[in-house]
This record gives C-alpha cells, structure tokens and sequence, in this order.
C-alpha cells in the first residue's frame, strides 16, 4: 500500500506545475497527476481506472520515482524492444489460448513460465496478448436448437423409424430438467396502504426430474433421484420396461444439446442393458 503524503511542498508545486503547463507532452503529465494523486491518497486501481490504464503501470510511475526522482520518470523516451518469447513460443502460445477460455491473465502467465520460462508481469501480458490479437470480451451465447438441417434429418429419421417400427417395439424420448422452487411476487391490484406479503421459500434444493415420453400413446415414466446420472438413468429405464411387458425391443431418444442422437435399442432384460 502507498502512504499519502510523500511529496515535500516543492515536489508538489514542481508536479503541479507539469500538470497545468501546456509545454508538457501527454504522457509526462498523466505521470505527474498520477503521482500528485498518490500522493493525494488514492489508490493505484482508482487512478488506473481514470487514467485509462492498468494499475502495474502507475505502480512502475511510483517505483521510478521514488528510486530516480522525477528526471527519471519525465523522460518521454519509449522505444520498441524485442519480444522475450521467440517467434515458435508466440505461435505455441495462440495455439494453446485458442484451445480454452482463461478469464484472467494469472494461468496464462504461469503457463508461459512453466512452458518458457518467460515471467510477465500482469501489464506485460496484457500487451503480449494485445499483439498477439487476443482481446478481452464475453464469449458470444448461443441457443440450445438444433439448426434446420438437423431436425429436418431427425425428422426423417424418426418418421423411417415409426413406419418400420413392429408391434413388440417402443420409442421414448428421455431427459432431465432440474425445475427450482422459489416464490416469486408479481404486481396486482391491492388496497391502498395495505401490506401483502406472499410467504417465500427457503431451504429447498432444486428437484431432478429424469423422464421419458412416448408420443404414440404420451406414456410419460419418470423418476425423482437426487443427481441425474448412470444410476438415475438404470431406474427409468427399468420403470419403462415395466410398463411396456409386451415389447421385446424399446428404443430410446435422448437429446443431446444441439443435437439429437440415438442411443442403442436395449432389450427387456435390464441386465443386459447397455447404457449411454
């Protein structure tokens, strides 16, 4: 942390009067109000987010200064250097950025330590990305449908399925949804200066439901387990099985994000059943 109150009267006024003076080049003033604001009391990350800037930079302003003075610190000399990473390191490195989402520069820069053995500081790697074409932004949302050519080949898949479908088989759709109980108010008509209140709940856990339905006849099996896996899915295939004594062979559809896929017909006996 940076105590305020480091500068004497004169370095305030020497600093002050960059800040005001319209000789001073851009950068050299933004140094001076940054420090006159250290000084002042604020934080590195609030005058970062002012300035426009990362914090690490006005920390490095303050280092230079308190080491070499403000002769150090107004010289406006900045030139481009050679990367520290060498060409095949930076094409490794996109290679495995573009292969996972980091929301923070902390596990890319102890990669490239443990990787290249290249320490970065947080502003550094913040500019090697920027060079490397890497920006900082949310991820775009996608809707969970199947585009029009999948479910037009689903459609046809189904409808060759029903049409060769004999009289000891069945096909049910099965999924899982995860409904939560929680009160929500909405707007009515009341009296005016009443109170209503509408009891809310709490301490309830969101329910599992692991289903199947049969369009031809709208059976709908269910059952309630506490997580929805291998398990759950052994249970409801058994209580369809137990609902359907006269099929030899029951297939079942189960939808898979974009996609809808089919899983392997099992047959009645459940010990020989194979599951997803």
């Amino acid at each position: 942390m940076i105590r305020a109150g480091f500068l004497s009267p004169s370095e305030r006024r020497k600093l002050e009067a960059c800040v005001r003076s319209h000789r001073a080049g851009h950068g050299v003033a933004r140094r001076a109000n940054a420090i006159l604001l250290l000084d002042d009391g604020k934080s590195c990350q609030a005058i970062a987010e002012f300035l426009y800037l990362d914090d690490d930079t006005i920390r490095g302003w303050y280092k230079t200064y308190r080491e070499a003075g403000w002769d150090a610190l107004s010289v406006d000399g900045w030139k481009g250097g050679q990367s520290r990473m060498t060409s095949a390191q930076e094409t490794e490195l996109c290679a495995w950025l573009d292969g996972r989402f980091c929301r923070s520069t902390v596990e890319i820069r102890a990669h490239i330590l443990k990787e290249f053995g290249v320490e970065y500081s947080h502003s550094g790697c913040l500019k090697l990305l920027a060079r490397l074409g890497f920006e900082y932004r949310k991820p775009k949302g996608l809707p969970r449908v199947s585009c029009a050519e999948q479910q037009a080949a689903f459609i046809d898949m189904y409808e060759r399925l029903l049409n060769g479908l004999g009289a000891d088989e069945a096909v049910y759709f099965a999924d899982a949804v995860h409904p939560e109980y929680q009160t929500k108010p909405s707007y009515g008509w009341v009296k005016a200066g009443s109170n209503p209140a509408v009891t809310t709940t709490s301490g309830r856990g969101r329910v599992n439901i692991h289903g199947a339905l049969n369009l031809e006849n709208f059976d709908a099996p269910f059952v309630e387990p506490t997580t929805v896996d291998g398990v759950s899915a052994a249970q409801l295939l058994a209580k369809i099985e137990a609902r359907n004594p006269d099929k030899r062979l029951i297939r079942s559809q189960v939808s898979d994000n974009f996609r809808i896929v089919t899983h392997e017909k099992f047959p009645r006996h459940l010990g020989q059943c194979r599951l997803p």
